[in-house]
Parts: C-alpha cells; sequence; structure tokens
C-alpha cells in the first residue's frame, strides 16, 4: 500500500513539523509529561501505522547514520572538566556508584536476556547507556552496535514504559523521605537546610538568547568532529567500526569543549536536542504495532530488571559510604533521565544550592555512558559467544 507522503522533501517537510509539534505541546500537561522525544516518537508511530509516511526509506538511513553522531557531539561541547573537579567528593561518589551499578545488573541481567531476546546484547548495552546518561545515551550506543530500527524502538519504549513511574515516584521522594522518620533513622545523613537554601539558582527551561553564530559554529563542530571521527573509526576491524566512531566522537567532543571560544558557545544543548528529536521520528516511523506488541514484553522485563536492581545496589553501597541522601536521589535522577531533570528535581524540594549540582551529575553522567555501555554490550557478546 502506498502512503501519502513519500518524496523525499514531503518527508523532510513532515519530520520538521513533527519535531516542532513536539516543542509547541510541551505546553499541554500530557505532553509535558512525557516529553518531546516521546512525544515525537508517537507521533512518528501514528503517521507510519496509518501510512500516512513510509516505514524506511534511503532517507532514513541517511538520518539515521548522521543525526545521532551529530547530537552527541554538540551536546558534549559544553562538558566543562574543570569545573566537573571543583565539585565536592560526595556527588561524584554517588553518580560514580550510579554508574557501576547499572553496568554491573545489566551485565549479569544480559548474559540471561540477551539469548532469548533478538541483539540482546546491544539492548543491555544501550541500557546501560539510557540509565547513565538518559536516552541520548542509548540512542548513541544503538547507533554504535548498529542496532536495528526495531530494536532502538523497542528499547527506547521500554525505557518509557519503566522508566516514567520510576521518575515520578523520585520526583515526589522528596517530600516523602521529610516526612518520614523511619528514612531519617535508618539514612541520618543529609545536607542542611542552612546550606541547602542559598541563591546558587538556575533557570530552568526559560528563555534564552542565541546568536546565529552560535548556532553555526555548534553544527560546524557537530560535524567535523563527527567527520574526523568517521575517518579515524575506518582503521579498526570493520566489527567494530560503529561502536570506536560513537567513542571518537566522545573523546574528540570532550577534548575540543575545553577550549575557551568553545565554551562562549550557547544553545549545545537545545540545539543536540533537536537533532536527536530528528533521529527519533524515524525510530516513530518504524515501529510496526502488530510486531511491535508482540516483541516488547521480554525487553521490558529486562528493562525493568535493570532498573529496579540497579536501584537496589546504589541505595545499598552510597548508605554504606554514608552519602547524604540528597546526593543519593540527585545521583539516581541524573543517571536514569539527565541533567535538567536531576536539577528540577532539585528546584521542586527547595534544595536551591544543589540545582548546579544536579545539572554536573547528568553532564558526568552522559559523557561515560558511551563507553561503559558499550563495553558492557561487547562483553555479554565475548562471554556468551554471540
Amino acid at each position: 500500500m502506498t502512503t501519502l507522503f513519500s518524496s523525499t522533501p514531503a518527508l523532510l517537510a513532515v519530520i520538521t513539523c513533527m519535531v516542532a509539534a513536539a516543542f509547541y505541546l510541551q505546553k499541554v500537561k500530557l505532553f509535558k509529561s512525557l516529553g518531546p522525544a516521546l512525544t515525537v516518537i508517537i507521533l512518528g508511530i501514528i503517521l507510519s501505522n496509518f501510512k500516512i509516511v513510509p516505514v524506511s526509506t534511503e532517507l532514513y538511513g541517511t538520518i539515521m547514520y548522521y543525526a545521532i553522531p551529530v547530537s552527541v557531539a554538540i551536546m558534549i561541547l559544553g562538558v566543562d572538566l574543570r569545573g566537573l573537579m571543583k565539585i565536592s567528593k560526595q556527588p561524584l561518589i554517588s553518580i560514580a556508584i550510579a554508574v557501576f551499578s547499572v553496568s554491573f545488573v545489566a551485565f549479569l541481567a544480559g548474559l540471561f536476556f540477551a539469548p532469548k531476546i533478538d541483539e540482546g546484547w546491544k539492548v543491555a548495552g544501550m541500557f546501560v547507556g539510557t540509565y547513565t546518561g538518559g536516552s541520548s545515551n542509548l540512542n548513541a550506543i544503538a547507533s554504535g552496535l548498529e542496532a536495528s530500527s526495531k530494536t532502538i524502538a523497542a528499547a527506547n519504549a521500554a525505557d518509557y514504559v519503566i522508566g516514567m513511574p520510576s521518575l515520578i515516584f523520585l520526583f515526589a521522594a522528596p517530600a516523602i523521605i521529610k516526612k518520614s522518620k523511619a528514612f531519617q533513622k535508618f539514612w541520618p545523613y543529609s545536607v542542611p537546610d542552612s546550606e541547602l537554601d542559598t541563591d546558587d539558582h538556575v533557570e530552568l527551561m526559560g528563555s534564552k538568547e542565541w546568536s546565529i553564530k552560535d548556532i553555526a559554529w555548534l553544527f560546524a563542530l557537530g560535524f567535523a568532529i563527527t567527520a574526523a571521527s568517521t575517518f579515524l573509526a575506518g582503521f579498526a576491524p570493520a566489527a567494530y567500526k560503529s561502536a570506536v566512531r560513537i567513542l571518537l566522537i566522545t573523546t574528540i567532543a570532550v577534548i575540543v569543549a575545553q577550549f575557551k571560544q568553545v565554551q562562549k558557545l550557547k544553545g549545545n544543548l537545545d540545539l543536540g536536542l533537536y537533532v536527536a528529536l530528528i533521529f527519533l521520528s524515524i525510530i516513530g516511523f518504524a515501529v510496526d504495532l502488530k510486531e511491535f506488541f508482540g516483541s516488547t514484553l521480554m525487553i521490558s522485563l529486562f528493562c525493568f530488571i535493570v532498573v529496579c536492581g540497579s536501584l537496589i545496589l546504589h541505595l545499598s553501597l552510597t548508605r554504606l559510604f554514608k552519602i547524604k541522601y540528597q546526593y543519593v536521589l540527585l545521583g539516581i535522577v541524573a543517571a536514569i533521565a539527565d541533567g535538567p531533570t536531576a536539577a528540577l528535581v532539585a528546584a521542586s524540594a527547595e534544595w536551591k544550592s544543589l540545582v548546579s549540582i544536579s545539572v554536573v551529575l547528568g553532564v558526568i553522567g552522559g559523557l561515560v555512558g558511551n563507553y561503559v555501555g558499550i563495553t558492557v554490550a561487547y562483553a555479554i557478546k565475548a562471554v556468551l559467544g554471540m
């Protein structure tokens, strides 16, 4: 059956309109809770399953090959390593334990689930990525491991099905903890109220002033880093080229981000998100609902075990190390979602002095997520001989 739109210009118009609509719909409470990423995926699913756009075309392959690497490069251009070194040890320990917990649980669970799921070892690496640095890492690792569009779509869906209720609980956790004498007795380590109520506040999701020069340089650097990494990855063995490409993009982008001229550029996170949403629209198109519901249950169960198992391990280790519970909670949110979401939790809990730290924790998680995710995936593959 033919689709309503099939030409390249028409499909580009549809994709960009979807992304614009996803941002606009964030004014609506329902879509704000879903976030722009899931909104774009849902719109894509509707359009492809109602035969408005095709499930696959050559254009989609081109977008998938370039969008996520460029998006990752642009987002990482905001990393300031000197700034990361200035924060106290406890938040760093919390995010480090979060990364370890997710990697350890995903590896063990992956040994069981990988043989039962198509591209299961890749799914394990993708889950490590998303629960150390957010959805952008999931898709970056998927690109590096050359996962199929169906696997990427199923993993993204499982992430939202399991991850969203977890985030809702974590947003409510500060109020629950504050009223619970039992928890305070069990976990007596806390940042004093006098240190929480400061003017160290960052405006979140507010209006931003951009220059066309910022956008031009961010795109130029993003594509240049992607091109250089793609060239260098060509010297790697064929089976590892895509993984090496993503790791090189991450590494080179971090190095470039340390130059003062680059640090002055504004809007890297917003622009990176925009490019990532273009990729996610393609993921939505690839979802055939009939096949999707038949293959997602096992992946969702895998995701549930990774989330719950890593959460239990993280809490156990941070309690052992006597980490203050505010840092523990924000480290978990920064890993499961991202820095801005962790900052929202801090702001809603009126932990004003921790808002900036929350953003930094998300940056750290996103930075290391690509490395540990790909490492875990190949470790499972090696152990199982897949």
